[in-house]
């Protein structure tokens, strides 16, 4: 049985000396432009330094269009690159691999004129143009080289969720017709081109991640299933980071029923690629099971938020129960979240005990976020 703390080699750069990575988790700690704050820096800094093998930035857009979120990191231009570098370097130098999640927000961004693979008029968004695709897809590649060019080991490119790339993969969000969309090879052309330019055009010990989400938001688990091989066979890749939401989850879909969603995932052939799952996993048993069906490592997200050290607190305790949410401020606190983060925090369903939030900022809704796959937060009374 492979223990949760041995290192773990990728087939391009540095290894990781846990089986624990963070989560790349939405916390509106940066400036309005995209700068890192030290809130962020602190917020990162601290998981670092409690052994996390691989910290993970929030997404990061790549263009202005493409921010999802107030306080978003970005990536999108030369002059963001000094704090990047500040934050790449840090991570270093606590011992970390080092990602930066990029992003585009797609029909779910903040920006006015939002933009899909098709036209989503319910979320007041345009069908993006040939050219449109084109111009994102070298975004995402100028962002990675950005990325490198800050010091970071690699970056991941966030296909899961309904974002962008996630809505060019699903059959629901893309009715295109060109060389994008209209089948499930098309409709995977627009991330692969994304993963062939960043291969090219950034150095070859450069490490690139993938998010996926396998269901909801129009997601096929069996188109997702090949899209992960094919991702592994092109070679180009060095893991897979799959979202689940819950690691020990049936598929939703009835015709996958009967076998784990994770399941579908274990048994690629793997060809060295690195595969990882993030849902629920609170407790180093949890953590272990995923090890036993076949998980290569854990991406940890609230457990993360509660304790700084978590991994450190499994080595020396596998016992070890993290807290529970609600959790007061105060502690967050402790842990190294910014005001901004803990605010965000509040907006979702008992995260946070006796924190204000004003009736006008929109709550969180998880039933809608997966029931429509569109509207992230409701406004409330």
């Amino acid at each position: 049985m492979i223990s949760l703390f041995e290192p773990l080699t990728l087939p391009r750069g540095r290894a990781m000396k846990n089986r624990f990575l963070l989560a790349p988790m939405t916390n509106q700690q940066a400036l309005d432009d995209g700068t890192l704050t030290e809130d962020e820096l602190n917020w990162l800094r601290m998981r670092a330094i409690g052994d996390f093998s691989l910290v993970m930035t929030c997404c990061s857009h790549v263009h202005p269009k493409g921010q999802g979120f107030p306080g978003e990191l970005g990536v999108y231009a030369d002059a963001l690159i000094p704090g990047l570098e500040r934050l790449a370097n840090t991570l270093r130098s606590a011992g970390a691999v080092s990602s930066l999640q990029l992003y585009h927000g797609g029909i779910r961004a903040i920006a006015p004129d939002r933009m899909g693979p098709s036209a989503a008029p319910e979320d007041h968004a345009r069908a993006m143009t040939t050219a449109e695709v084109r111009a994102t897809i070298e975004d995402f590649v100028v962002a990675a080289q950005r990325a490198e060019r800050a010091g970071f080991d690699g970056v991941e490119l966030h296909g899961a969720h309904g974002y962008l790339i996630s809505a060019f993969l699903s059959g629901l969000y893309n009715r295109r017709e060109d060389e994008y969309g209209g089948t499930p090879a098309k409709r995977r052309r627009f991330l692969l081109e994304i993963v062939d330019g960043i291969r090219d055009r950034c150095s070859k010990e450069f490490q690139i991640g993938v998010r996926v989400s396998p269901e909801r938001f129009g997601q096929d688990v069996g188109e997702t299933r090949e899209l992960a091989q094919q991702l592994i066979d092109e070679g180009k890749i060095d893991y897979l980071d799959i979202s689940l939401w819950d690691v020990f989850k049936s598929p939703v879909d009835p015709k996958y029923q009967g076998h784990s969603l994770m399941s579908y995932f274990t048994d690629l052939d793997r060809n060295g690629v690195r595969l990882g799952f993030a849902g629920k996993i609170i407790s180093h048993d949890d953590a272990t099971r995923c090890l036993e069906y076949g998980a290569d490592f854990v991406v940890i997200g609230r457990a993360a938020i509660a304790h700084h050290d978590l991994p450190r607190q499994f080595r020396s305790n596998p016992g070890f129960i993290p807290r529970k949410f609600p959790l007061t401020a105060e502690y967050l606190r402790s842990q190294g979240l910014g005001e901004s983060f803990i605010a965000y925090l509040a907006t979702w369903p008992d995260m946070v005990v006796n924190y204000f939030v004003p009736p006008e900022i929109p709550r969180f809704d998880v039933e809608e976020f997966f029931t429509t796959g569109r509207s992230v937060k409701l406004a409330t009374g």
